[in-house]
């Protein structure tokens, strides 16, 4: 599992690489938005501080075999723009997540990061299919999966976030 510490995919419009510390204020704000705050709220990080410490965990992670491996998401223009990352569930599954920042919402950057992400990802780690989750009324995070190649393997009620709720669930295969 080598080179999970010198990532660098390139796409049309984005560049998916590994963290630096300099990264934790764009974090910091990238994560304060509302759907963020309502879908994900352990991603959010009030502080930059706060997102430097989670971005030093991150990058120690890089070195593990259980992750998360997770990535920021910048155009070309070095704009940090989100994250996509790759965790292991307590099944030995493993689970995409993305979030784009609300100012660059809407514009396909969720579906290109991730379409560009998972073969990459699951070829160093060895895997061959990936679990997409997401709460059903996610309806943008739900067409992500589904423009990335998810096949519907459940909707209805399950744990999301130790809570049972409405959810989608998908895999992709290599």
């Amino acid at each position: 599992m080598q080179g999970l510490d010198k990532v660098n995919i390139l796409t049309d419009r984005l560049i998916i690489t590994t963290f630096t510390l300099d990264m934790a204020l764009d974090v910091s704000k990238n994560s304060l938005d509302e759907d963020n705050k309502r879908f994900v709220p352990d991603e959010v990080f009030e502080t930059e501080e706060e997102a430097k410490e989670v971005i030093k965990y991150l990058i120690e992670k890089y070195k593990s075999n259980d992750g998360p491996f997770v990535y920021p998401i910048l155009l070309h223009d070095l704009t940090n723009i989100g994250y996509v990352q790759l965790v292991l569930l307590d099944d030995d599954t493993w689970e995409v997540g993305y979030h784009i920042g609300i100012a660059y919402t809407k514009k396909g950057y969720a579906t290109e990061a991730v379409k560009a992400f998972l073969p990459y990802i699951a070829k160093k780690l060895g895997i061959s299919s990936i679990l997409g989750v997401c709460l059903e009324e996610n309806i943008a995070s739900k067409q992500v999966l589904k423009k990335s190649g998810f096949e519907t393997i459940f909707e209805g009620i399950g744990d999301y976030q130790g809570e049972k709720r409405k959810i989608y669930k998908g895999i992709w295969k290599l």
